[in-house]
């Protein structure tokens, strides 16, 4: 009875191995995208990172540990919500009257390797707020709606005219 050794195996299907660990390795690599999909997952991704419900719900925890506020609810407004400015290729040429004309063509996007691509973020704008209303118990005390004004102005950049503080109604 003869032994097969491992190194007899090997000599004799290191080729077929080989063959099929590079199969393997490539069925693991991450399949490639197109940059339209790449460029609205990103957005989409800077979207859902960004919750007005939540934001309201971080207010309210917020200004409810201000001494005189009492029970109290936010509501906010967005003029404009977060948006991603994406780098993007352009096309010049020059017309023979000497005018100028540019083009815009797809998002400038980076090779990350393995057939991933993403696209080129320039600038993150955060959320434009319109206003905000806060009904409060302690809206009574106009040092409480001073506070209140104050602190909803310093977390959403809105001037005062845009910050009403009411009093809760009582039930």
């Amino acid at each position: 009875m003869r032994v097969i050794r491992f190194t007899e195996l090997w000599k004799k299907y290191r080729f077929a191995a080989l063959i099929v660990l590079a199969g393997v390795v490539l069925m693991l690599l991450p399949t490639r995208r197109s940059t339209a999909s790449a460029a609205e997952k990103r957005v989409s991704s800077a979207e859902e990172s960004f919750s007005l419900s939540r934001t309201e719900e971080r207010m309210e925890a917020i200004l409810g540990q201000m001494e005189g506020v009492g029970k109290l609810r936010v509501m906010l407004t967005l003029a404009e919500g977060p948006r991603l400015l994406l780098a993007s290729d352009s096309d010049v040429s020059t017309e023979a009257g000497g005018g100028v004309t540019r083009s815009r063509l797809e998002p400038l996007t980076v090779n990350r390797g393995s057939g991933t691509q993403e696209v080129v973020v320039t600038h993150q704008l955060y959320p434009v707020y319109l206003g905000a209303v806060v009904v409060c118990q302690g809206a009574d005390s106009s040092a409480v709606r001073l506070a209140v004004t104050e602190a909803v102005a310093a977390l959403t950049g809105l001037s005062s005219d845009r910050i009403s503080v009411v009093k809760w109604k009582q039930s």
